[in-house]
């Protein structure tokens, strides 16, 4: 198989990648906490192991993708008991609005996709284990884990435990407040839970958010797997602590190559709530732009870099896939359905050579626009060439063409109405003009305002 390079937070370099079983890859991402809708930080997260799954596909490995859903901790229950409902209920909603983000970005259903909820029965077993062994504790309001029996607790961040800067990071674990040196395994039922406890060999209580990835990568993957993937935020306190219990129960590596996206900033500043610039997938789609606009803007950078979100740059994506679009649709108008095409080998081996190298997404990306431009490249090539790159980008190149393709041959009643509609929006008529939409709509299109003008799109 070809040489793969992936960069290893685990140590901090490039290596060449070798998997625990030959053809086959095994990859963890972390996945959501679903109390509320993503972000487009979360959403980084889970595009660039798309991407990492595709490559392993096109390489020809048998991949297995396990990417959890955090349906109980402390965010989850502070917000059902918030809204009065319950802790399912609440989950459910926003699990069902991230697995709607995935489809709109063209992101690839997981092998599996466990919820923390279903999996106690792992996580007390697990706990058991740690506490046998005698790496963890119970104290008055849990079961902790004692970082002090951890060898090399803080390697993957590179941490030393006796520096002062790393305790102080371990006493402000959002999620771990009851004691400064440990972090929780299982925490005892308290009346700020309502409702929300298992009754198990451990007592009362639920499990603490870092012990559910280690007992559900272990029970998918095995004790030792290929790759963990998440946001570079995950590495401390997270990730450190994965990789705590579980090399504290099996005495093995968790995971050989750890990988880690970068932040995005918004305008330079980091995202929050209160800065007012927080955004989802559906405040780019009310801005006019297509999600896989976004996950374009998102692979012209490295997974690992900083990048910074502008409406201006997403704009800019939209606009260079759309051209992208448009070359691949006269292409497709050029040859015709007869016309015979292949693979050209040299572009292919080349994009293979970017992506095996540890994501090199914006040479990639680069590629397309060289091929475009190589006159000794017939169109017909062109189109096989750059679909088959698709199957890694997962631009969903092809749906986008063949929508392209319709919308070239739009009906002359319909495009009558179009134009009315436009007169109406000049005339500030938004109630004709919201009638006209209508009356598209019925006629199989769904039509949509751009700067550049009404754009049309079959149904």
């Amino acid at each position: 198989m070809a040489v793969i390079k992936l960069h290893n937070t685990l140590g901090g370099e490039k290596e060449i990648f070798k998997p625990v079983k030959e053809g086959a890859v095994g990859i963890y991402s972390c996945g959501p906490t679903v109390y509320d809708q993503v972000h487009i930080g979360n959403l980084r997260a889970f595009i660039f192991p798309d991407v990492l799954r595709r490559m392993f596909d096109a390489n020809g490995y048998d991949v297995t993708f396990v990417r959890n859903i955090t349906d109980v901790d402390d965010k989850t229950i502070k917000r059902s008991l918030r809204e009065q409902t319950s802790l399912g209920e609440l989950t459910a909603k926003y699990e069902a609005v991230y697995f709607a983000d995935l489809a709109k970005l063209n992101i690839l259903k997981d092998t599996f996709s466990p919820r923390a909820t279903d999996h106690i029965n792992d996580m007390v077993a697990l706990i058991e284990t740690l506490l046998k062994k005698e790496v963890a504790y119970k104290a008055k309001d849990g079961i902790y884990f004692s970082i002090a029996k951890s060898k090399g607790y803080g390697k993957l961040a590179g941490l030393n435990p006796a520096e002062a800067s790393l305790q102080e990071r371990i006493a402000n674990d959002e999620y771990d407040k009851e004691n400064p040196q440990d972090f929780a395994l299982w925490k005892f039922w308290t009346e700020e839970d309502g409702k929300n406890l298992w009754e198990t060999s451990l007592g009362k209580g639920r499990p603490g958010w870092h012990i559910e990835c280690s007992a559900m990568s272990s029970k998918y993957l095995g004790e030792t797997f290929d790759i963990h993937t998440g946001g570079i935020d995950l590495i401390f306190p997270h990730h450190t602590n994965e990789i705590a219990q579980s090399e504290g129960a099996t005495g093995k590596p968790l995971a050989n190559y750890w990988l880690h996206n970068g932040h995005i900033l918004v305008d330079g500043k980091k995202m929050s709530k209160s800065a007012n610039n927080f955004y989802t997938l559906d405040n780019i789609i009310a801005k006019g732009i297509s999600p896989l606009a976004f996950r374009y803007w998102l692979l012209t950078a490295h997974y690992t870099t900083l990048i910074n979100f502008t409406w201006e740059a997403v704009e800019g994506a939209e606009k260079a896939l759309s051209k992208a679009v448009h070359h691949l649709k006269e292409y497709s108008l050029e040859i015709g359905e007869d016309a015979s095409s292949k693979v050209n080998v040299a572009y292919f081996e080349r994009f293979l050579d970017y992506v095996n190298d540890d994501l090199n997404t914006p040479q990639a990306i680069a590629l397309i626009w060289e091929i475009i431009k190589d006159d000794s490249v017939s169109s017909a090539d062109k189109l096989a060439t750059i679909l088959q790159f698709d199957n890694i980008l997962g631009l969903d190149l092809g749906t986008q063409v063949a929508s392209a393709l319709i919308e070239s041959v739009i009906p002359e009643e319909v495009q009558k109405l179009v134009d009315e509609r436009e007169e109406a929006r000049k005339n500030k008529d938004f109630k004709r003009s919201d009638e006209l939409r209508d009356e598209i709509n019925s006629a199989g299109f769904d039509i949509k305002d751009t700067e550049s003008g009404p754009r049309l799109q079959a149904k």
